[in-house]
């Protein structure tokens, strides 16, 4: 995987409670990191046709291996289209040079119909 194929950008992002002043708790998203990535959507490649367990994946993510950062399924991504919940995460060939993440779009539940 070179930075050529590494074209688009995203944050991991976690979110944690925080309490005010008042006392009163709310969710505030905290950057953990950003990164370069590549990202390939689900379509109906041989590599999507092996990922059958993981249905409700709808792209997958590569980036290069953060040190001192452990991404985990309570994460997220946030791209320029939108916010990704992580589905499952795995150290690509188990070399620890990169991560390959599958996630699935966030819909939003407030405003629709």
């Amino acid at each position: 995987m070179s930075f050529g194929k590494m074209n688009g950008f995203a944050d991991i992002v976690k979110t944690k409670q925080t309490r005010d002043s008042e006392g009163f708790t709310h969710s505030e998203d905290e950057v953990l990191a950003s990164v370069r990535v590549y990202r390939e959507g689900r379509h109906g490649s041989q590599r999507w046709a092996n990922l059958a367990a993981f249905s409700e994946a709808t792209d997958l993510f590569r980036f290069r291996c953060i040190p001192c950062l452990t991404v985990t399924a309570d994460q997220f991504l946030v791209t320029e289209d939108g916010r990704f919940d992580i589905v499952s995460v795995e150290n690509v060939k188990g070399r620890g040079m990169y991560v390959e993440i599958l996630a699935k779009r966030s819909e939003p539940t407030i405003g629709k119909v």
